[in-house]
């Protein structure tokens, strides 16, 4: 079995990264070697997967097995910059170039020349910036906001989606020559309720590694306890998987986690359909104050927080991962919209990206 740890995992213990993958599942197997064989190439990389999947530990392993591997590895979260600094924090910016520019400054393309730069929630991008990336790809140079000077640069590019970026082109999101530019090694992560067998070791190093940082001497699971952990459907991914064990250790009792010590979000296919099906006939034509009080007859658990996550993530969906197109759709602004999908997983909090060159 094969396991991959991000460097800085304590430092991200607050966002919904995954911050390791085992590769013990045959799906896994099957992903290793495909990173295996597509690494020592310089061809541009995207990996497709759902948050809490482990983009960026694949994108570092990547990098790792390649010829770069000596050279520094930049990673970038494309939403986590307001569309006015996007340009500014990837291209970089010569002094007075903008109100607040006191010094020259490069961008993360500069920072990670001669080795690789990893775009994160590449579908984010303004339809501005895509035109501008795909200069840079083509030409292999960029040119800092306020300047007229090029700058070469020698970068492998690996970046990552949790959306289907041909159906963003379809949709008029996404440029369909960045798609086809960026879509040379393409690299689908499977979600964690796909690859069942990582499960269980998975578990055993986050307990390991949290009874490590708790000050435990050790800690073991119950023959139910695994049974449910098995079961579940693992919407957020490894990040869910790595809180609910962490949870479990600090309610357990005598260092033996039991069912009720898991604190998993169960929301069954059964409740998704009782939630969505009366909304989507309502969508439909029907009435959507009958299908509220079919849903409040049934004295669901939870009912609003399903609502809001339901109505949030198909709206997030049907305008292909746009955060803005989604305020617009809903008629509230961008913040809220990010607030929401932060809180019901679909999106890293603030300030979990940019991180640093190693």
């Amino acid at each position: 079995m094969s396991l991959l740890t991000h460097p800085n995992a304590r430092e991200l213990s607050k966002t919904v990264r995954a911050t390791v993958l085992v590769f013990k599942d045959p799906r896994s197997q099957e992903l290793l070697n495909r990173i295996e064989r597509l690494a020592p190439s310089e061809a541009n990389a995207l990996i497709i997967g759902e948050t809490g999947t482990g983009k960026e530990l694949v994108a570092r392993q990547i990098h790792n097995l390649s010829r770069r591997s000596q050279e520094n590895f930049v990673a970038v979260n494309c939403g986590a910059f307001p569309e006015t600094l996007v340009e500014s924090e990837l291209f970089g910016h010569e002094k007075g170039a903008f109100t607040g520019a006191t010094q020259n400054k490069a961008g993360w393309f500069e920072a990670a020349n001669g080795g690789t730069l990893f775009l994160d929630e590449i579908g984010d991008l303004p339809l501005g910036m895509q035109v501008k990336l795909l200069r840079v790809l083509q030409e292999r140079e960029v040119v800092r906001l306020g300047s007229r000077t090029p700058i070469p640069i020698n970068v492998r590019l690996v970046a990552a989606t949790n959306i289907n970026l041909a159906d963003a082109v379809v949709a008029g999101n996404f440029r369909e020559d960045l798609f086809y530019r960026l879509h040379v090694a393409t690299i689908r992560l499977p979600p964690l309720r796909e690859r069942p067998g990582d499960i269980l070791p998975l578990t055993e190093f986050f307990v390991a590694e949290h009874c490590r940082r708790l000050g435990y001497s050790s800690a073991q699971l119950s023959s139910e306890a695994e049974r449910k952990l098995l079961a579940h459907n693992w919407p957020g991914n490894i990040r869910e998987l790595e809180n609910a064990i962490h949870h479990a250790l600090l309610v357990c009792r005598q260092q033996l986690i039991q069912p009720g010590d898991l604190h998993l979000v169960e929301m069954s296919a059964a409740v998704r359909q009782e939630i969505q099906a009366p909304l989507g006939l309502a969508a439909s034509g029907g009435d959507l104050e009958s299908a509220l009080i079919s849903l409040f007859e049934k004295n669901l658990d939870n009912l609003f927080d399903h609502i809001e996550e339901c109505v949030f993530r198909t709206a997030y969906q049907f305008c292909h991962g746009n955060q803005l197109q989604t305020g617009r759709l809903l008629g509230i602004s961008r913040n809220i919209v990010r607030a929401r999908l932060e809180k019901i997983g679909e999106l890293p909090p603030i300030g979990g990206y940019p991180v640093k060159p190693e």
